[in-house]
């Protein structure tokens, strides 16, 4: 069990549910999954470039990721129904809480000029969704081996039955959210 699971289920669980007013535990807020979505952008069509997004996604989520192809052609792009336009991965259960571990307390630090996570990112059903604009924050990627700086959207699924649930679990978790008003 990883670290940041065992947090949750010793010290973060009964605190929310002490929060909430929830009786049952079951019902307490939770992350379900987190999906990490890399994009290739301009190079559309490029081997070495899909090949290097999938082998730094594999290294980033210690998963091997799937390729992402289109559904239609559209000109205007060049783009081809059936070409890979992508790589992206799930993560659950213990590879998801060292994921977030690292994130949170590696990776996030790492961001130049960061003045803290934006909380209106929220769906509206208790998920949220945030973009990382360089894969190099991570200390799994060699700076020297990296081809082209690439971003890529984080979202982590929770069931919380609304945003502010969401954010307090996500808080809890010590994800630096803007203004220092953490919960």
């Amino acid at each position: 069990m990883s670290r940041l699971q065992e947090q949750y289920k010793k010290e973060i669980l009964p605190k929310l549910k002490k929060e909430l007013g929830v009786s049952n535990s079951m019902s307490v807020p939770k992350i379900e999954k987190i999906t990490i979505n890399m994009g290739l952008g301009s190079a559309l069509g490029d081997k070495k470039v899909l090949e290097s997004a999938l082998e730094e996604l594999g290294l980033i989520s210690s998963q091997k990721p799937v390729t992402c192809l289109a559904r239609k052609s559209v000109a205007s792009f060049k783009l081809r129904e059936g070409n890979a336009i992508g790589c992206k991965v799930t993560l659950r259960k213990e590879r998801m809480y060292e994921f977030l571990d690292r994130l949170v307390n590696v990776a996030i630090p790492r961001i130049r000029d960061f003045r803290g996570l934006n909380d209106k990112s929220f769906d509206g059903r208790g998920n949220y969704n945030m973009g990382i604009t360089e894969q190099i924050v991570f200390p799994e990627i060699e700076f020297e081996k990296v081809t082209k700086v690439r971003g890529m959207d984080i979202a982590i699924t929770t069931n919380a039955q609304n945003d502010e649930d969401a954010k307090k679990l996500l808080a809890m978790f010590n994800f630096p959210f803007k203004g220092g008003n953490n919960g």
